[in-house]
Formats: C-alpha cells, sequence, structure tokens
C-alpha cells in the first residue's frame, strides 16, 4: 500500500472508531519505513481533524469523540516509540481546567481530548480548581495558554481574578488566557481582557492554534 493511501486508510479507521485497525495500520508504516512524524500528522491528526468537524457540526456527539480518541491513541502508542525527537514542533503548553466553585467538566474533557491529539502539551487541572493554581502550574510548566471554562454564572468572575493576578505579579504577558463555556461570551472575553473565547471543543483548539500561529 502507497504512503498517501496507508495515511488514508488510517484517518477513515480513526473516524470509523477502528481502533485495531488503525494500531495495525501504524504497524504497516513503520514496517514500510514511514517516519513516524509523518504518521501522526499526516495520518491521526488529519483523522482527529475530520473528528473535530463532525463535532462541530453536530454529526458526532461525545461518545464518538471519545472512540476515535482511543483509536487516535492506539495509533500513537505503536509509532511513539519511534519518533524522532528532532523532527517535532515544540508542542503548544496548556493549563487547562474548571475554575473554583464549579465541578462540570465534559465540556474541559472534550477540549483536553481534542487538544492533545491535535499535538497539544496538556495539563488537567481537573474541576473545581482553586484560582492560583492556574497560575503556579503555568508557571511550573512553562505553559503557553492558560485555558479556564466555567458552566456557571456564580464562578465566571474566577476568571478575571486569575487575569487580575497575573497583571499583579507582571506575568500577564507570558500567557493567552483562553476562556469558554455555557455562561462565556465574547462580550465577557473582552470585558475580563481575556485573549480568546470559544463556544465549543473544536473551535477551541482551532482558534488556539490560530492564536499561536499553528494553523
Amino acid at each position: 500500500m502507497e504512503k498517501e493511501t496507508l495515511f488514508q486508510e488510517i484517518s477513515h479507521a480513526l473516524v470509523e472508531f477502528e481502533v485495531e485497525k488503525v494500531a495495525e495500520l501504524a504497524e504497516e508504516t513503520l514496517q514500510q519505513n514511514i517516519p513516524a512524524y509523518e504518521t501522526i500528522t499526516e495520518g491521526l491528526i488529519t483523522g482527529m481533524k475530520e473528528v473535530s468537524r463532525l463535532y462541530e457540526e453536530e454529526e458526532y456527539f461525545l461518545p464518538e469523540v471519545l472512540m476515535c480518541s482511543d483509536a487516535f491513541n492506539a495509533g500513537l502508542d505503536v509509532v511513539n516509540p519511534h519518533l524522532d525527537k528532532s523532527s517535532l514542533e515544540k508542542p503548544i503548553k496548556i493549563v487547562i481546567g474548571v475554575v473554583e466553585g464549579d465541578t462540570h467538566d465534559i465540556g474541559k474533557n472534550l477540549v483536553r481530548i481534542l487538544a492533545g491529539a491535535s499535538g497539544f502539551e496538556v495539563y488537567d487541572l481537573g474541576r473545581d480548581v482553586p484560582l492560583d493554581q492556574f497560575i503556579e502550574k503555568a508557571e511550573e510548566v512553562e505553559s503557553d495558554m492558560i485555558c479556564m471554562s466555567t458552566l456557571m454564572t456564580t464562578t465566571m468572575d474566577g476568571m478575571k481574578t486569575v487575569i487580575d493576578r497575573l497583571k499583579e505579579r507582571n506575568i500577564r504577558d507570558k500567557y493567552k488566557v483562553l476562556i469558554g463555556g455555557g455562561p462565556i461570551s465574547q462580550t465577557f472575553c473582552d470585558k475580563i481582557g481575556a485573549d480568546l473565547y470559544a463556544n465549543d471543543a473544536s473551535s477551541a483548539v482551532r482558534k488556539a492554534k490560530e492564536l499561536m500561529g499553528r494553523a
């Protein structure tokens, strides 16, 4: 099978949640001495881009995305040990979590999955995250972005608090701040001085890549 055909087959199998087939095709790329980096970018990530599109157009929902993510990870597990790290761009690092006082994390989890599948280095703080922890983790891992979500109007202002504390520490310019969630809007984003607002997971990942010049 030619390289381009293999990549197409990997992408298709991934979109169809065929975990074992994705792994088998990834093995075949290694047997053909195809660089692992190409398999990831042209096969696996291309497949996840299609998954993002299907999710954005409401043809796929969270269960389908999770199954596709399993297929993505199965392929990644096969080729990752053979990856020439020098061929990779420095990954975009993001710290992500649900702000303090809120335990709704489905949307955040979906962003984490899609971001990881798109090559981001993701540090997931979970839900009900103390506000200072976003900053502490970002400083610790030298993150590029801080991503915060909430589904509750009562916890929205925590996002502004994080931004204000970044300013107080004179480190606001070090991080791009992405916010999202049910009650969040572009108006609120502009009001608190965040860099980016996204209303769903796939657009969050796409906009984050654009913001970091990786579109």
